[in-house]
Parts: C-alpha cells; structure tokens; sequence
C-alpha cells in the first residue's frame, strides 16, 4: 500500500463517524455547483452542450459523493476505491473547466475539501496550493474574469486551511479520548497489581502463621496439654484478622503501622521457635514510611518463617535526616535464592518511594536491608538514598 492511501483519511479519525453524517455535511457544500448549473438551464447553450454537461455533473457528483462513503476513519476498514475514486476526482476538477468554461472553476473546491479532512498537514498544503493552482491555470486559459478568479483562489485557500484546522482539532480530540482510555487502562492494571500484591502479602504472612499454629495445638492436643485450647483461638482470630485484611486490601483502605506490623512478627516467629531483637532508633517514622516499612517486615518475616529454619531474627530500624534504614536478619540456611513474587513485589513498592533493596545471604542466615530517603519520591523517580 502506497504512502498516498496510508495516510488519506476522510472525516478525521474519529471512530465513532458517521459516513452518512459526513454525507450530510458534505451535500450542504454542493452550493457551489450553482454556477454550472445555472449555465446549464439559462437555455443559451445547445441542447446537446447541455445534455453533456448534466451528465458531466452527474457524474462529479457521483464520484464526490461515492469518494465521501468509501472512505473510513479506520485504516484496517479503508476501501481500497477511495484513492481511485480521489484521482477521478481530482481529474474532473480540473478538466471539466477546460472543457465546458469557466462557470465550472468552483469543482476544485470540493477536492479542496476532501484533501484538507483526509491528508496530514505536510501532504494537505502541497494538494490544496495545486487545486490554488489549477484554478488560477485554467481560469486564465479559460479568460475568467480576474476578480472572480481571485476570489475562488482565495476560497480554496480559505477553505483548504479551515478544514485542515478542523481535522486537526478532531485528531486532537481523538488522541485525549485514546489518552483518557488508555489512562483508565493503565489505572485498571494498576489497581489489579496492588490487589495481588497486598493479597500475596496479606494471606502470604497470615497463611504461615495458620500453619505453624496449627501444627503446634496439634502436638499440644496429643500430649494432652491444655495450651492447644489458646493456640486454636489464636487460630481462628489470625484467620479472622486476615479476612479483614483481604476485604481491605480489595476496597483500598488497608493501612497497618509498621508497629502492629513487628506485634505480628513476634507472634509468627514464637510459634516457629524463632527469637525475636527488635531496635530501633531516630524520631518516630512519617505515615508513608511506617506502611512501606510495615510491608517490609511483614514480608521479611514471612520468608524468616518459610524458608530460614532460623533459631534468631533481628529487626533493626533507624530514622534520621537521610531517610530510613530497616535490616531484617537471621541465622537460618544460607546459600543462592530466586527472588520470589513477595520480595519482587516489595522491590517495586520501595522502588517507587525511590529507595533501594538489598536482600543476600550473610555469613550464617540471610539479610534484607531497604533504604528509602525521608521524602519518599514519586513512582518516576527511583535512585536509592543512602542513610
């Protein structure tokens, strides 16, 4: 396909254009046909001169009219008779004066039209300054008079330049809509991230620690101890909180501080048999810090509970003027990870606060150390900040 047909398009893009609405704006500029059809009953030419004129019209008017409803704002959708059907046209405008006189100078309007609606401005100039052209070609060969000449030159200039400002506004409008679709998409996407995110997260932690309580009041049950009673509350309240956890995390409004998030770390790692050194250090963390900071402990405690098989955790936390400094570690198995979803998804969130995460093996057991400056930045910045 021809750069010509790649780019002509009539009615400016719009997909949700009528051909028939396009047709009813296009028929009110069948004015202009006035003048050749006035010589055409003013009964001062043969009756045969006249007859073909009226079938010269005709077909002009057929042509236009058929040029309009092949073409399609959807280049997929484009009739492949639109360019033909343009060529035709354009050679009757600029015949037809030839041949039948001057009163047939205003058909190059039409084209005018149709190249100033379908072609992008650096193809439209050119097209509309040759229509200028022709009309002022062949109303001198023709001998037309000077000041009507001069005022069909100016129409299609005119008119070339209005309708070029028409196609350009509707392109814009049509690229806000796309904009504001693919917005809505984007947000779409966004929103289905930070639910499986929080999800993963949430059920991730609460499903551990489940499991740890669960063995455990099982091994109390069997020895006949009372504590399995208590382990199986703290069971079906984990169970509870999580289901809050969810519904909040699918509405939007989970927030949980950094400080419940470490009261949680306590109770997983006890019921794993792991013992838990929290330190803290600096002035009180802002909002945004203590709910990135909380994810991360959770997240760290989870994969401590998971994977470590540690007897210790540290959690050490400092804030000061550089930002916040948290390092989670144990003494579990060492050795090569694969970062998983959880810490994945950890990454993207302190990454767009424009911290950095550090998660390797240590000399005995495993670290996660997250930086993140005091003002956390937007999701395009995203150098870490040291402390």
């Amino acid at each position: 396909m021809s750069w010509f047909s790649r780019t002509f398009t009539f009615g400016a893009m719009d997909a949700r254009s009528s051909r028939w609405r396009r047709l009813i704006g296009v028929m009110f500029g069948l004015v202009y046909l006035f003048y050749p059809v006035i010589g055409i009953v003013n009964g001062k030419m043969p009756f045969a001169e006249a007859a073909w004129q009226v079938v010269a019209l005709a077909a002009f008017v057929v042509t236009y009219v058929t040029t309009v409803l092949t073409a399609s704002d959807d280049e997929d959708e484009r009739n492949p008779l639109t360019v033909p059907l343009l060529g035709v046209l354009t050679a009757m405008a600029a015949g037809y004066p030839l041949v039948f006189g001057a009163g047939w100078l205003a058909l190059p309007i039409y084209v005018t039209v149709i190249f100033s609606m379908g072609l992008p401005p650096r193809a439209a100039l050119p097209a509309v300054g040759g229509m200028a052209l022709i009309v002022v070609v062949v109303g001198l060969v023709k001998g037309a008079d000077k000041g009507t000449l001069s005022l069909l030159v100016m129409e299609v200039l005119t008119l070339g330049l209005l309708f070029m400002g028409v196609r350009n506004t509707r392109l814009l409008v049509f690229q806000v809509r796309q904009a504001q679709k693919e917005v809505a998409r984007l947000a779409a996407n966004e929103e289905r991230l930070r639910i499986s995110r929080d999800l993963h997260d949430l059920l991730g932690h609460s499903l551990s620690l489940i499991v740890l309580k669960s063995e455990l009041a099982r091994r109390l049950a069997e020895q006949g101890d009372e504590r399995a009673v208590q382990e199986v509350a703290d069971i079906e309240s984990v169970a509870r909180q999580a289901l809050v956890e969810v519904r909040e995390a699918v509405t939007g409004y989970r927030q949980r501080s950094l400080s419940e998030e470490i009261d949680g770390a306590r109770s997983a790692l006890a019921a794993a048999g792991v013992e838990l050194t929290v330190r803290t250090s600096g002035t009180p963390l802002p909002d945004v810090l203590d709910g990135l900071l909380g994810w991360a402990v959770r997240e760290a405690v989870t994969n401590v509970v998971r994977h470590a098989r540690a007897t210790r955790c540290e959690i050490t936390l400092t804030y000061g003027k550089a930002g916040a400094l948290l390092e989670v570690a144990d003494n579990g198995v060492s050795g090569p990870y694969q970062p998983g979803s959880g810490l994945t998804g950890l990454m993207e969130r302190v990454g767009a606060a424009g911290g950095s995460v550090e998660a390797e093996p240590a000399a005995a057991g495993f670290r996660l150390r997250i930086v993140v400056p005091r003002q956390p930045a937007m999701p395009e910045a995203g150098q870490p900040v040291p402390v």
